[in-house]
């Protein structure tokens, strides 16, 4: 972030070297190593990078010109409009399980999150809007993986070597968040999700939606 105190003269310099961010851990703004055109998960433009005094991430809010190759990507919204009540008699958004597929699934894939959503469990899924080029979201990840609690990986012949589903319950994975795995025929498991619940949803829809919507009412 970009420190508030300095002078006018300072802010004025900030603003001609978009490179430049503040650094929380040295307390000093740096000249960032690797800065990155990236987009937060509102759509908004900034620069991600690396401080070269500690070694930490680094970010400034702002357009500059290499955002001017990219493709802006829409908002993100994860959490449910509908409240729930906690243990603490407070309300929250309803977090999201993640509904991760490959696009020969999409029709299942979509079928899913909506009979979900039906049952109250609030998804998140991908719509496929065609953009240009990977999206470099400001999180490192889309922000939808960071924010979802839960994830149902659709597993098919056409995604057991997908990379860009694999990263995605590779970083669910590392961060300890449960996952669960609807089968669509004999598929062999990668063993990243050997130790998750599968549900075969090739011989019997209904059964296996309910056992999957037991799991993630856990």
């Amino acid at each position: 972030m970009i420190n508030q105190g300095f002078d006018d003269g300072q802010a004025d310099w900030e603003e001609d070297q978009p490179n430049v961010a503040y650094c929380v851990k040295c307390k000093q703004t740096v000249q960032m190593e690797n800065p990155e055109a990236v987009w937060t998960s509102r759509g908004a433009p900034g620069t991600r990078g690396i401080c070269p005094e500690c070694g930490s991430t680094v970010f400034r809010m702002g357009m500059t010109p290499a955002h001017e190759k990219l493709v802006r990507p829409a908002a993100v919204r994860v959490e449910g409009s509908t409240k729930i009540a906690t243990d603490g008699g407070r309300k929250r958004a309803q977090r999201a399980t993640y509904i991760n597929y490959a696009n020969a699934d999409a029709e299942f894939a979509g079928k899913l999150a909506a009979d979900l959503e039906n049952a109250g469990v609030h998804t998140w899924i991908d719509l496929g809007q065609p953009t240009t080029g990977e999206v470099r979201w400001a999180g490192g990840v889309h922000p939808a993986l960071k924010d979802s609690a839960k994830m149902v990986v659709v597993l098919s012949d056409a995604a057991k070597n997908n990379d860009t589903l694999a990263k995605a319950w590779t970083f669910f994975r590392s961060q300890k968040k449960p996952i669960a795995v609807a089968m669509l025929g004999a598929v062999e498991v990668p063993d990243a999700l050997r130790r998750w619940p599968r549900f075969d949803f090739s011989q019997d829809y209904k059964r296996a939606f309910r056992q999957l919507l037991l799991a993630l009412s856990d």
